[in-house]
């Protein structure tokens, strides 16, 4: 599957669909501020790194990519699967992305300025996050059945 831009695809996404986005990553950051509320900020902070929207987009894609396969008459329950899941391999690089970013943080906080610890996490997300896009690009890692 290639990556590409579909600049009309956000004209095809229904208000109730942004609004079920919205809601479950609402519902993921009150989760981690809860969390860090009562296990301090930096267990709360790692889970800020999981994809909040994740499961609403993945729901949502399956239910597109099936209902497209369908016009065309056919059956695209293997295809909406395989498109979930693919998405589910990028948000879990990005999660690991995410977690690289927070570990910078962490750790060259007291020490650094925001400024430089900033650039050094976004280094470091951007590094995690294409080396794992590329190794799976190469199938050899997180590869989905």
């Amino acid at each position: 599957m290639r990556i590409k831009v579909d600049p009309s695809a956000p004209r095809k996404t229904k208000w109730h669909e942004y609004a079920i986005r919205f809601v479950f990553g609402g519902a993921v950051t009150v989760a981690a501020g809860i969390i860090a509320k009562i296990y301090g900020p930096v267990v709360g902070g790692l889970f800020l790194a999981s994809p909040a929207i994740f499961p609403a987009s993945a729901t949502l894609l399956e239910k597109h990519e099936r209902e497209r396969k369908q016009r065309l008459g056919l059956n695209g329950a293997k295809r909406a699967m395989d498109a979930a899941s693919i998405d589910a391999v990028g948000a879990a690089i990005g999660s690991l992305g995410l977690l690289a970013f927070a570990v910078v943080c962490w750790k060259f906080f007291p020490r650094l300025s925001v400024w430089t610890v900033l650039t050094l996490a976004t280094l470091a997300w951007m590094f995690v996050s294409v080396l794992l896009w590329h190794l799976r690009k190469r199938d050899q890692l997180l590869r989905p059945k």
